[in-house]
């Protein structure tokens, strides 16, 4: 099981001052993500006895945040540009599975959005994306994912 996190989303949902310090503020998020994952207790509504992994999408100033990227084995995801046309698939070896505990880091080329649906995409097994985007959520359900809103996430990080 995978989370798969709207780093953008997550952190405009709390008035943190977020926007003077983007990048800050998206490495402070993976720091508190990490330590949950580590700590073994993210459960989701529906599956407590899953330790899921995560992968963190960063956009646009947020990717500069000084936190490790996807693992050498994975190649980035790619953007689909602002259309009705298909993601393309990423690189061979990119939708490795992501193990549990696990903290991933994928740094969109364009869209985050378009970055999200294609490691929903992907990813074997099952996904859930974690976002409050209206057309997001729609196009994430519509990949196979199940999805949460950032209060959900927030809440696990304030456990």
């Amino acid at each position: 099981m995978t989370i798969v996190v709207d780093v953008a989303n997550v952190m405009g949902s709390r008035p943190d001052g977020w926007w003077r310090d983007r990048a800050g503020a998206a490495a402070r998020l993976h720091a508190g993500i990490v330590r949950l994952a580590a700590s073994g207790r993210a459960t989701l509504p529906d599956d407590n006895d899953v330790t899921p992994g995560f992968v963190l999408v960063l956009e646009g100033a947020a990717k500069a945040a000084p936190i490790p990227a996807a693992p050498a084995s994975a190649a980035p995801i790619p953007a689909a540009p602002a259309s009705a046309a298909p993601i393309p698939a990423a690189e061979p070896g990119a939708a490795e599975p992501v193990q549990p505990g696990e903290v991933r880091v994928v740094r969109a080329s364009g869209s985050g959005d378009d970055a999200i649906v294609a490691v929903v995409r992907e990813l074997p097994g099952r996904s859930v994306v974690v976002t409050a985007d209206r057309e997001l959520r729609d196009r994430s359900a519509a990949a196979g994912a199940t999805v949460l809103g950032p209060g959900w996430l927030l809440g696990q990080l304030n456990d």
